[in-house]
């Protein structure tokens, strides 16, 4: 992603930040200015949530009650949950979890900690081989044993996320 930097007068640099922090700083903001300058849509068009939460009330009729019971609990999520998160999906915010979806992430950067203790441990032991002249070999199935685990993780976390995307994207 390209940078772009600018100098401004102090005192238009500080009403722009000020501006800014309704639309999810002055990053958010100048990006969705170049994006409407330029008539593209930004992938991350939403601002970031700001302030304290506010109460929507909708009125559903009593079919429409059962599908959303029956829609958010396939999601393992609340009827308000489901909604709220569909709203924001509409947004434009980036990522829409669910309880198991959440747990899935937790699970695989667990394992992604535990390698990369892994891959300390080794790193450690090798650098400890060379300061006494011994080879490294000793080291290099355990490095792809962990390269394999580390691509599998990956693997998982992108379906993890494409399943997501996929949801919040489409009519399922």
């Amino acid at each position: 992603m390209a940078l772009i930097s600018l100098r401004i007068p102090d005192d238009v640099a500080a009403r722009f930040s000020a501006l800014a922090v309704a639309e999810g700083g002055k990053s958010a903001l100048m990006r969705r200015l170049i994006a409407d300058a330029l008539d593209v849509r930004s992938p991350c068009t939403a601002p970031l949530p700001i302030g304290r939460p506010e109460k929507v009330t909708l009125r559903f009729r009593e079919s429409e009650m059962r599908q959303l019971a029956v829609i958010a609990q396939r999601r393992r999520m609340t009827r308000t949950g489901w909604i709220v998160a569909l709203v924001r999906a509409r947004l434009g915010s980036p990522v829409q979890t669910c309880p198991h979806e959440r747990e899935a992430l937790r699970a695989i950067v667990r394992e992604l900690n535990r390698i990369g203790a892994n891959i300390n441990q080794i790193a450690r032991a090798a650098n400890a081989g060379v300061q006494q002249g011994r080879a490294i070999e000793t080291g290099l199935s355990e490095i792809r044993e962990a390269k394999a685990v580390v691509e599998s993780a990956l693997t998982e976390l992108q379906r993890v996320f494409d399943d997501n995307a996929d949801y919040w994207q489409t009519r399922r």
